[in-house]
């Protein structure tokens, strides 16, 4: 049985050398494994280099198996090549090819692959499979397209980029997108650093040595207790208050205390500060609401004071509902949605100011380049939804009914305060300082947002309402 041969090839508005770096930097992986997979990297023996072997776990279904690969020819901006040593084929050979054309780049990927052979007379493994090739490269070669034109147009110099919170869900995708751009993340830790690319620092205990932070041009700030996870207990209340209080104000600190000092402190806040906004747009300009969400809010934002009074170019970004598969609200809400169980919540009419994983990454890394934006900006999409109509889209996108509402007394039941601040109330908030500041959404549009990440490619659900 002869391999099948898939191909893919895109326009990449830089030249091939831009884009071959890309690929050749770390995080490269990590950034081209579209986010509706479930794949961890297991083991990688070094970067884009011939020998370099990498060690996947993947799932598809109930079933879990490992994929290992190994890079066996490369030639500096012109292609790079890897076949698979043990894995789900029978063969899968993978060309990477870098064209150049009139100073663009013609990025093609060429896959020559043979399926086990208890699959081979099946035309439904055929089809199957060629479909899903599809779909992750369109989704891999939009990422490369939409990461590669946002760092030459911010055309920003190499930095050295502390983050923290660098494992959580924004973070993980917020890394890879920064060392594939060229610059250099440190991490910081609360456990013994493992590398020189690690920073210890306690902020339950204030524990920092401002010299480790020696030579940053950037601060990100984006640690804090996880408030989506367990009940608002009084403990917890406490917990959500002082990690981001202490933590903000020990980075802070820590920052003043630097010499040179970084050029930008980015922390973190949220759109829960304007409290239940109703169907009011609300903007930075808005005082903090009533909700203790607000007051966690309110007191994170004033604990950077000390970077604002040394003269740090401060922002606070607060984040608004941050959509991605592999975490937050929107991977809550899959299984039941995947079930056809899904349905609006309480009335379905509080806002819903979200915005994509991509999205919110390229917003951070937008407000760390641009000089003269300081202050609160609401990192949010530009079109707020209802909860019905987020429900409506997402059942859409998924093709299953979304019948089964929940009502907003069983929220009140099973979460309490959590669920009346986080699920019922509403937040319809401005992106206008954001994209006022030039920063251009990848995907303003609900529907096209969760297409893109959730892998679902097709018509629009107006054209099919149409038909």
């Amino acid at each position: 049985m002869p391999n099948t041969i898939f191909v893919k090839k895109s326009r990449i508005p830089a030249s091939v050398e831009e884009v071959f770096a890309w690929h050749a930097r770390p995080g490269a992986l990590e950034r081209l494994t579209p986010p509706w997979t479930d794949m961890a990297v297991l083991e990688k023996t070094g970067l884009l280099e011939v020998g370099t072997r990498v060690t996947l776990r993947l799932k598809t279904g109930p079933i879990a198996y490992k994929w290992r690969s190994e890079h066996f020819a490369l030639e500096e901006n012109r292609f790079f090549a890897d076949q698979q040593v043990s894995g789900p084929f029978a063969e899968w050979i993978h060309k990477h090819r870098f064209h150049p054309d009139n100073g663009d780049c013609i990025y093609e990927d060429n896959v020559e692959y043979r399926l086990p052979l208890s699959f081979v007379s099946s035309p439904a493994a055929g089809w199957w499979t060629a479909k899903q090739l599809e779909t992750m490269f369109t989704w891999r070669h939009e990422t490369v397209l939409q990461d590669v034109a946002l760092h030459k147009k911010l055309a920003a110099k190499p930095m050295t980029i502390v983050i923290s919170g660098a494992s959580g869900m924004i973070g993980r995708t917020l890394v890879p997108f920064l060392t594939t751009g060229g610059h250099k993340v440190k991490k910081l830790v609360r456990r013994q650093p493992a590398n020189e690319d690690e920073i210890f620092w306690d902020p339950v205990h204030v524990k920092i040595n401002p010299r480790d932070l020696d030579g940053a041009d950037a601060i990100i700030h984006l640690a804090g207790d996880n408030i989506g996870q367990g009940l608002w207990t009084n403990k917890k209340k406490r917990r959500i208050i002082d990690s981001r209080e202490l933590g903000t104000g020990l980075l802070a600190q820590a920052a003043a205390a630097m010499n040179p000092k970084p050029k930008v402190f980015l922390s973190a806040s949220a759109i829960g500060f304007y409290g239940d906004t109703g169907d009011r747009l609300v903007s930075e300009s808005d005082g903090p609401g009533v909700l203790f969400i607000s007051e966690v809010c309110d007191r994170w934002e004033k604990a950077a004071q000390p970077a604002v009074d040394a003269g740090i170019r401060t922002v606070l970004g607060r984040i608004g509902v941050v959509l991605s598969p592999q975490g937050g609200a929107l991977a809550e809400f899959l299984p039941l949605f995947r079930m056809g169980l899904g349905g609006k919540v309480g009335s379905g009419k509080q806002y819903l100011s979200w915005l994509g994983i991509d999205d919110a990454v390229g917003a951070l890394f937008h407000l760390v380049c641009s000089d003269k934006v300081e202050g609160p900006v609401n990192i949010v999409g530009p079109e707020p939804v209802s909860n019905l109509e987020f429900t409506r889209t997402l059942a859409g996108v998924l093709k299953r009914p979304a019948f089964f509402p929940v009502p907003a007394f069983a929220v009140d039941a099973v979460f309490g305060e959590k669920g009346r601040e986080v699920v019922l109330a509403s937040a319809r908030v401005s992106a206008e300082k954001l994209a006022g500041s030039g920063y251009d959404f990848r995907y303003p549009g609900l529907e096209a947002a969760l297409r893109h990440m959730l892998g679902k490619t097709g018509e629009s659900l107006q054209q099919e309402e149409k038909e």
